[in-house]
């Protein structure tokens, strides 16, 4: 075996020809008349027998004591530097050796031309590298310093600091480094809008809801922290065009985007003059519906940006650093922080009900019995954690009871369906087998599929955390540059859902599979692929839409499932591997092209295999990759990102992809071969039968 090494090809960035490594796509025919080409002993039997235990042993004993996985959720420079801002905001002293390890880890990922990226090897982003340049200023570094001096020469080539995000502007003017008049403008009055209302705060996703109240406040009053002279970055900005262009009017006359700078101008003509009696209002408003949310342990949203802002919210609105509320809320985003030897990573947040419901699914998957203990601490943990808040979701599905669960260890305004999903498919392979389990956990599970069921949208998919919340237009407001306001249904998201109607005993001519399935067919790309929301990126959609197709019973021989098949076939590097650049997102010529990783083998692994390409030598020879590049330690490596926060914007490294998926694909890969079906596919027979339905059959 290889140790630790990846076999990564040479690195990707820019929109430039991507580098080819694909196997000749044959047809599905050909390669089954090639099945019988021999393996190679990395592969055998019991080769892949260890591999499977090895890893098996490495994950059981990576469980928590409480029953819960988890390992860092990485991003890039931009939290760790935005987390140097709030501390500077809220005047709290950081201690210096802190300090010099999250200056460590911002220059730790600094990127090709000495600026930094969204993703490793990516290209270099202004908005990420002015923010850490901005940082580095702060914590005293000169602009003489060689770092700094090769960013602002890039920084300036691009046009200069005046091209930056809105979020970053924002940043920027409350430092005094940026004109608060040239950030788009947001009324605090539309907190009182009502939900039906095109532009109140229901309408947007529930991360851009949770970032936007707080923010709010800080519109209201634009505090402004002046930085001495020498640790502002004037040096940034193009003195010909220091605002950039940021409002382009698009070409012709009435268009979205030239309405909304229309709407743009009345809205900050309406923030200088706001009727006083309606700001305080508003204000008002805005306060009663963040302190709920602030409740427990995990912040308002449990994400970073949305905790940073309610933090500076409440300091604007008078409470100290003192007060309980505060002292709960900057607790939360403590929380966030993961020190290594030598430097501190700032979490955008935390992600273990998704980290615990895809280590068990791959553990059941290699094997592990129902009755293990193991599985025991992993079904309390689940049941402790089940959300019994009514959230905002309950908006758009008014008479659904709470169930389900979110992301993070505490997160109860927000389930998301993709977590609870994944949470009831490793309980339904497990449950048959545990009665006293199945007694146990009976209403949680029930609770779950029925809110799961009422998350389907009018048009057949599921999104993440509200249903129908599609209006698409509102991308186009000046504020949206980033472009992910919305959280309307996606592909990955509904085939996670249909791999749960199937692992339920569900088929496709079940009303909600069938609507389900319709939407996917709409969705399909022309090459055969799904886009991939959540994961990078054709890949990661591809594997969530087969599996469920797979599950609820769709044949393989579909015509258009087969093209599913053919794209991945076709895909595939010459190391055995599969692997695909964040670059996808902005270009199709990467689409299931890029460095093979051992989490997108795994994916492209599963898809091939429920597709009926378990004895094909491209599902060999990718079991043969995953299997020589195991650890000594029983696991594998992988520095590259393979989630997604936001497509083009915000990227994650999931540390724990590495150790799951692949021991799932293997386990799979085994199963196929010698049972011909997944393991614990036969306890669908279960839920056909079980005392209760766990999906009203109305639905």
């Amino acid at each position: 075996m290889v140790d630790g090494a990846t076999g990564q090809s040479n690195v990707l960035g820019g929109l430039r020809k991507p580098q080819v490594e694909a196997s000749a796509g044959a047809s599905p025919a050909l390669l089954e008349r090639s099945a019988s080409l021999p393996s190679k002993s990395e592969s055998s039997p019991d080769g892949l027998s260890r591999t499977i235990s090895r890893a098996l042993s490495w994950l059981v004993s990576s469980q928590e004591k409480d029953g819960h996985w988890v390992a860092p959720l990485e991003a890039d420079a931009t939290i760790p530097s935005e987390y140097l801002f709030l501390q500077e905001i809220l005047g709290r002293p950081i201690d210096p050796e802190r300090r010099k390890k999250i200056v460590r880890a911002i220059l730790s990922v600094r990127g090709r031309e000495g600026a930094w990226p969204l993703f490793k090897d990516g290209d270099p982003d202004i908005s990420a590298t002015v923010k850490a340049y901005l940082a580095l200023k702060m914590c005293g570094y000169s602009a003489s310093d060689p770092i700094l001096v090769k960013a602002r020469e890039w920084v300036l080539s691009q046009g200069g600091a005046g091209r930056v995000n809105v979020f970053t502007r924002i940043a920027l003017a409350i430092f005094g480094q940026y004109d608060w008049e040239k950030v788009p403008a947001l009324p605090v009055e539309m907190v009182l809008l009502p939900s039906w209302f095109p532009f109140s705060i229901y309408s947007v996703s529930y991360w851009s809801r949770t970032v936007i109240v707080p923010l709010l406040f800080i519109y209201h009053y634009k505090p402004l922290v002046a930085l001495s002279p020498e640790r502002g970055i004037p040096e940034l900005f193009d003195p010909a065009r220091p605002d950039g262009d940021p409002f382009a009017r698009s070409p012709g006359i009435f268009t979205l985007r030239n309405l909304f700078l229309l709407l743009d101008i009345v809205l900050r003509f309406w923030n200088r003059h706001p009727p006083a009696f309606l700001r305080r209002k508003a204000l008002s408003f805005a306060m009663e519906w963040m302190v709920p949310r602030l409740k427990g342990e995990g912040g308002l949203g449990a994400i970073y940006p949305a905790m940073a802002n309610s933090a500076v919210a409440l300091s604007l609105s008078g409470y100290k650093n003192d007060h309980p509320l505060m002292e709960r809320v900057l607790a939360s985003i403590e929380d966030l922080l993961f020190e290594r030897e030598d430097e501190i990573l700032v979490q955008p947040c935390v992600s273990p009900i998704w980290d615990t419901a895809l280590a068990l699914g791959a553990l059941i998957e290699a094997g592990l019995t129902p009755d293990s203990p193991t599985v025991d601490r992993a079904m309390e943990w689940f049941r402790v954690r089940e959300v019994r808040t009514v959230g905002d979701w309950a908006i758009k599905a008014p008479a659904c009871e709470p169930g389900g669960w979110a992301f993070q260890f505490e997160n109860d305004y927000y389930p998301d369906v993709d977590d609870t999903a994944m949470v009831l498919m490793g309980m339904a392979k497990i449950l048959p087998s545990r009665p006293d389990l199945f007694d146990r956990m009976e209403g949680v599970f029930r609770r779950a599929c029925l809110w799961v069921m009422a998350m389907q949208g009018t048009d057949g998919g599921w999104g993440a955390f509200d249903r129908d919340n599609d209006l698409l237009f509102l991308n186009h407001i000046p504020f949206a540059d980033h472009g992910a306001l919305l959280d309307p249904s996606t592909s990955d998201l509904t085939g996670r859902v249909l791999e749960l109607l199937g692992s339920l005993g569900y088929g496709p001519d079940f009303p909600p599979a069938a609507r389900a399935i319709r939407f996917l067919r709409r969705e399909q790309e022309a090459d055969g692929s799904w886009f991939g929301r959540w994961g990078v990126n054709y890949i990661y959609g591809t594997w969530s839409v087969v599996a469920g197709l797979k599950s609820v019973g769709v044949p393989m021989s579909e015509p258009w499932v087969v093209r599913a098949m053919e794209f991945l076939l076709a895909r595939q590097n010459a190391d055995g591997g599969w692997g695909e650049d964040c670059l996808s997102y902005a270009s199709k010529d990467f689409a299931g092209r890029g460095a093979s990783t051992p989490s997108q083998t795994a994916w492209a692994l599963i898809a091939l295999l429920h597709g009926g390409h378990a004895h094909t030598p491209a599902v060999r020879r990718g079991g043969e990759f995953l299997v020589g590049r195991m650890t000594p330690e029983g696991t594998w490596e992988e520095e590259l990102f393979t989630g997604t926060g936001f497509p083009r914007v915000f990227y994650l490294r999931y540390h724990m992809y590495r150790h799951y998926f692949p021991l799932w694909a293997l386990a799979l890969y085994r199963n196929m071969t010698e049972r011909g079906r997944a393991l614990g596919h036969e306890r669908v027979d279960f839920w056909k039968t079980a005392p209760y339905a766990p999906i009203a059959r109305s639905v």
